[in-house]
């Protein structure tokens, strides 16, 4: 029996891309949404990755999204909502419009796909399988210029113990929060030193850890409903 592939939402990029190779070196099938065509997908083409578009901003994207992934697969051996959008909070009448979808991405989409996609996971080859919530470290602590984006990863994170629990005991669900795992291309070393010195080990670690990190829940088979803090430690400052 071929073995179950694991889904990444917003895989193209970034830490959702890192996450795809890896997996995809170690021999996993790997299924990747992405929101609109990027030169970087042709590299994961290139290795096998499979790759569907899809625009959670709506609840009809979020829904053909599912329908597709029900075409391309009849099981999933790990879902991880790493899809996201940071959007700075905005004033006036685009306030509410600006909520709303950062609710989509963040809340409904997971929400949608975990309940539309148990089968799949439920079908999976292997005695269990997983969810994985890509949350953030500002979902505890709030934000002055990002209030929708953190209070709608909170949600996520929420989500989170409601869905292990109904769940349990044959999918895990878990979160993982992040706090400024890699910089942009266009960040200068100024704004770097800053980032660095928000966390007491004075890093910004890159990817891999994020790797570790969802390895780490992909691997243990008596963990869930719990969130793992990916922060170095910003709480000690």
């Amino acid at each position: 029996m071929s073995a179950s592939p694991i889904l990444i939402t917003g895989g193209a990029q970034r830490l959702g891309r890192h996450c795809a190779e890896r997996l995809r070196d170690e021999g996993h099938p790997v299924i990747v949404s992405y929101r609109r065509e990027r030169e970087e997908l042709e590299t994961l083409r290139s290795r096998g990755i499979v790759t569907l578009q899809a625009d959670f901003a709506s609840q009809a994207g979020i829904e053909d999204f599912l329908e597709r992934l029900r075409a391309e697969t009849t099981s999933l051996r790990a879902i991880v909502h790493n899809a996201s959008d940071w959007a700075p909070d905005v004033d006036g009448p685009e306030a509410g419009d600006n909520f709303e979808r950062l609710f989509r991405v963040h809340m409904l989409a997971p929400y949608l796909i975990n309940l539309g996609a148990r089968p799949l996971l439920e079908a999976c080859s292997e005695p269990m399988s997983d969810i994985v919530h890509m949350t953030d470290y500002v979902a505890h602590k709030g934000s002055r210029k990002h209030a929708a984006y953190a209070a709608t990863k909170a949600g996520l994170e929420n989500l989170t113990l409601s869905f292990a629990a109904m769940y349990a005991p044959t999918i895990q669900v878990n979160a993982i929060a992040p706090a400024m795992i890699m910089l942009n291309e266009d960040d200068d070393e100024a704004y770097a030193e800053k980032a660095r010195a928000k966390s007491a080990m004075d890093m910004i670690p890159g990817p891999g850890v994020i790797y570790q990190s969802l390895r780490y829940l992909l691997d243990n088979r008596y963990v869930t409903g719990v969130t793992l803090p990916v922060d170095g430690g910003r709480h000690l400052r």
